[in-house]
């Protein structure tokens, strides 16, 4: 099982490697194997009304396109543009991942 996370130090790093090796050996399950890979993942951003916007800006996107590509309503990303709400859960990584990564990603 490989992952390309960034690791966020470098001990993590090394702790990843090597239980990547102990895994490949056999000595420790996948399931352990992605308790270790969860080590090495970057937090999600916290997505306010300026960044939801500057995001949907930057990708040349309307409220409609981004809401059908979030699986979301346009009311609903009108809404945290305006900072009646914020987005969470599935929507917030959805948002990091195309943030990070560009809207190829979740298309």
């Amino acid at each position: 099982m490989t992952t390309k996370n960034k690791p966020k130090s470098r001990i993590l790093d090394a702790v990843h490697e090597t239980a990547g090796d102990l895994y490949r050996l056999g000595f420790i399950d996948q399931r352990k194997m992605r308790k270790y890979g969860l080590l090495c993942l970057e937090p999600i951003q916290e997505y306010d009304a300026a960044k939801v916007k500057a995001l949907r800006k930057r990708l040349h996107l309307s409220q409609v396109v981004l809401a059908s590509v979030l699986n979301t309503s346009a009311s609903t990303v009108r809404k945290w543009e305006v900072g009646d709400k914020r987005p969470s859960g599935p929507s917030q990584k959805l948002l990091d991942l195309i943030d990070r990564k560009g809207l190829e990603a979740v298309l």
